[in-house]
């Protein structure tokens, strides 16, 4: 934090940066004292690096000062990994110097962390080619953000997450150093894959100044389904059901009735409003394939007491499907004025037992708690809607969350299969790596951090903390 003994830091900031690229007025600070998650801290200082030159001065300065720095992108975090919890700077990336090109000849592509990611989807269209992770935020959230939270999205089920696709960074390190790791060769086993080590660190480690990022070839069709049931439980089942007999779709969606519901309430898209729930699958691949696959998804959910299955006939009907689930998160918003999205995942296997689970939370805590997410993956978005006013309700929607991590872990899972931890799941991480495995983390950061200067505050639990604060 800011304080008598650094307050030139301001006027060493004007050094590096134009005055235009400092924000320093309380009114421009404010904006950036939110993410898309809860909790409001204001940063001391906002400041625009356009270039590595610029980050890697800023680093070098904070680190003589000791002021933390908190990277942030377009802040859709959901787990506060932006959040200035400290104050100190606040080093918005969504400025810096724009780079998008297409390596058609070595299926790449060379971004800057200020790309949105759905551009880069755009361009690698255009021209043939597929960059698979699609996070639901896609077409506002910015690639360094992505690679810095390891987002995925409906088809990380198969294709995987955004740490498969990263082959090479240039990062500024905790300590103001430029490097790169990895490159633009698919295999590479020299040294520690320090990439993988970055991608997911939430900002702790490094900040991205460039990213490699390995495309493929685009899938020639696909198809789309969308099956209501009246019991949560048997979607789950044909959800288990359908990877179980081989078949690997792209993308396979859940929404329980209360999403249904919001969303036709919210932009009208034709949802079956009477279903207790609907699965979403999406197949790609060779046209003949894809179709004799699709009938088959088809059949399987009537197997497990479909009410209704209807598959999408043009790329029109295709879209609306798909818009109907995207228009979600921001249809539950309405339900409420504060709500709480959490991301516990569990084996695939493990689903219905995960929305039992769920539906017994709710009831013992007389809550309104709403059901979707990325159900073919086991990665579930188990979101509450509530009002951060009402203490005593907040105090229920604490300890349900703190049950809802326990059921994921219990059940052979994860504290989260693409938010982050940030700072609302940092309590609970001993509960999934053990004591040893927060101090090794605990060691790296140390590491490559010694002043813990870089998003201090997040992942790893302040002491005595045994469970999430969110009043």
């Amino acid at each position: 934090m800011v304080n008598k003994e650094n307050t030139d830091i301001f006027k060493l900031m004007e050094t590096i940066l134009s005055e235009e690229q400092i924000l320093i007025d309380i009114a421009d600070r404010f904006s950036y004292s939110f993410d898309a998650s809860f909790g409001e801290y204001l940063p001391d200082i906002v400041v625009q690096p356009k270039n590595k030159d610029e980050v890697s001065a800023i680093i070098k300065l904070a680190n003589d000062y000791l002021i933390p720095v908190y990277p942030r992108g377009t802040a859709t975090s959901l787990s506060g990994g932006s959040l200035a919890v400290e104050g100190g700077i606040m080093l918005d990336m969504s400025q810096f110097n724009h780079k998008l090109i297409i390596d058609q000849d070595n299926l790449l592509a060379i971004v800057s962390p200020s790309v949105i990611t759905s551009e880069i989807h755009k361009r690698a269209e255009s021209v043939g080619l597929f960059y698979p992770p699609d996070p639901s935020s896609s077409h506002v959230s910015t690639i360094g953000g992505n690679i810095m939270e390891n987002s995925s999205g409906p088809k990380g089920l198969k294709y995987g997450t955004t740490k498969e696709y990263v082959i090479g960074l240039e990062i500024v390190t905790p300590t103001g150093e430029i490097m790169k790791t990895g490159g633009k060769t698919v295999k590479n086993v020299t040294g520690y894959d320090l990439t993988r080590l970055i991608v997911g660190s939430e900002g702790t480690l490094g900040i991205v100044t460039e990213a490699t990022i390995r495309l493929i070839p685009k899938p020639q069709d696909k198809k789309t389904l969308i099956a209501s049931f009246d019991h949560m439980i048997d979607s789950g089942k044909a959800i288990t059901s359908i990877l179980s007999n081989g078949i690997l779709p792209s993308a396979m969606e859940l929404m329980d009735n209360a999403c249904i519901e919001a969303v036709e309430n919210y932009s009208p898209s034709e949802l079956p409003v009477e279903a207790d729930a609907i699965i979403i699958i999406e197949l790609d691949g060779h046209t003949d394939a894809v179709q004799e696959e699709i009938l088959k998804c088809e059949a399987i959910c009537y197997e497990h007491s479909a009410l209704n299955v209807r598959v999408a006939t043009d790329e029109v009907e295709r879209e609306k499907i798909w818009r109907g689930r995207r228009m979600v998160s921001p249809a539950i918003t309405q339900m409420g004025p504060t709500k709480i999205s959490e991301d516990a995942t569990v084996p695939r296997s493990k689903i219905p037992d995960m929305m039992k689970c769920l539906e017994e939370i709710k009831q013992k805590y007389n809550l309104n708690l709403v059901v979707f997410g990325h159900a073919g993956d086991g990665n579930l978005h188990p979101n509450i809607i509530t009002d951060k006013r009402n203490q005593e309700e907040m105090g229920r929607v604490e300890d349900a969350v703190g049950e809802i991590f326990e059921s994921a872990v219990n059940l052979g899972g994860t504290l989260s299969g693409e938010h982050g931890i940030g700072i609302l799941k940092s309590p609970y991480m001993e509960l999934e790596l053990g004591e040893i495995g927060i101090l090794m983390m605990k060691k790296i950061k140390e590491a490559w951090d010694p002043n813990n200067i870089l998003n201090p505050g997040k992942i790893f639990p302040k002491e005595g903390q045994s469970k999430v604060v969110l009043r």
